[in-house]
């Protein structure tokens, strides 16, 4: 698949979303520089599912986004910066708050000085919906107040105003892009519909923490759709954009419907050593895309149905990657 476009660095190319985008980007055209964090196994991460048709144009760098030397060189010579890295689970961030914060602060303060010094057309940083807290008016726009109800999110709303300082004070010409909950193939048992589908798959049990809570849910290639767009149209820039379906499901409701799909007979128990804390969940995630239809063009192309469709399919056939007896965190 021969690359044409201007090269593009992917900060966090390995992993679920960042995978999906480095996909998108190779089909488009560009030849991708995906930064991925180092191990001594030189494992790529979920860059390892692409086609090696796609693979053929995606150059992996291994490092550190905390190192600024790595980054620095990491962004010589691209045209546009798709900022992902991060250290993303919130229940890691209860356990490891410091790591968190240098990897998603540090990591984006990097990203925006090798921004700068190397004159990047753009930036586009990933933010998330978990900043907004539990809503305080539905559906959440892009001025709904933030509030950091986990070291994670709190660390992303320090990321999410570096990049805005960085362009209000310096020019850098950044999107912030915050996706509601995104859901799909590649994704691991540290998310909610993944482990739902391991275990209504295999166990006469689905083990769950809160049932209550409600999330607004993307399919992974609508969410990467959005980046694209984000990474291109020009009315972006300064902008944070949201990335939701404009709708709700609980999590019961959505275990529910899972359980449905998978067709076994399964029942739903709460397990409380997977609840938030009670005043770090987020109750109630509904978000507005009013600015991603107007200004970028955007809206969602594939129905729950369809999207938990694919995504047991995917978790089916790779059974062996998931441990549905196990809290992964």
């Amino acid at each position: 698949m021969a690359s044409s476009l201007a090269p593009i660095l992917l900060t966090g190319a390995g992993g679920f979303i960042g995978s999906h985008l480095t996909e998108a980007l190779v089909q488009r055209g560009h030849s991708v520089r995906a930064f991925v964090r180092y191990n001594g196994r030189s494992d790529s991460g979920l860059l390892r599912d692409l086609d090696p048709e796609v693979r053929k144009s995606v150059e992996v760098i291994f490092g550190d986004i905390r190192d600024s030397h790595a980054i620095f060189e990491a962004a010589r010579g691209v045209d546009t910066i798709y900022h992902l890295g991060a250290l993303i689970t919130i229940p890691y961030s209860y356990v490891h708050p410091r790591e968190t914060i240098e990897t998603n602060i540090l990591g984006t303060l990097n990203v925006l000085e090798a921004a700068r010094e190397h004159n990047i057309r753009r930036v586009v940083h990933t933010s998330t919906s978990e900043v907004y807290g539990t809503a305080r008016f539905v559906p959440i726009t892009e001025a709904h107040p933030l509030q950091g109800q986990s070291p994670y999110s709190a660390s992303k709303i320090g990321a999410d105003k570096i990049v805005e300082s960085f362009h209000l004070s310096f020019g850098v010409p950044a999107v912030t892009v915050r996706p509601f909950n995104t859901y799909g193939p590649r994704q691991s048992a540290r998310a909610v519909i993944p482990t739902v589908i391991s275990q209504a798959l295999t166990q006469p049990v689905v083990r769950l923490g809160d049932l209550r809570p409600t999330r607004d849910l993307n399919f992974a290639t609508d969410t990467a759709a959005g980046f694209l767009l984000a990474g291109t149209v020009d009315a972006a820039v300064g902008k944070t954009i949201n990335l939701a379906n404009r709708d709700e499901i609980s999590i019961g409701d959505l275990a529910q419907k899972i359980i449905q799909l998978v067709g076994r007979d399964v029942r739903i128990e709460e397990d409380t050593t997977r609840i938030r804390p009670s005043n770090s969940e987020v109750f109630r995630l509904y978000g507005d895309n009013t600015l991603a239809r107007e200004i970028l063009g955007w809206q969602p192309q594939v129905g729950l149905d369809e999207g938990l469709r694919r995504t047991i399919e995917w978790v089916a056939a790779r059974l062996d990657r998931f441990d549905p007896t196990r809290y992964q965190v």
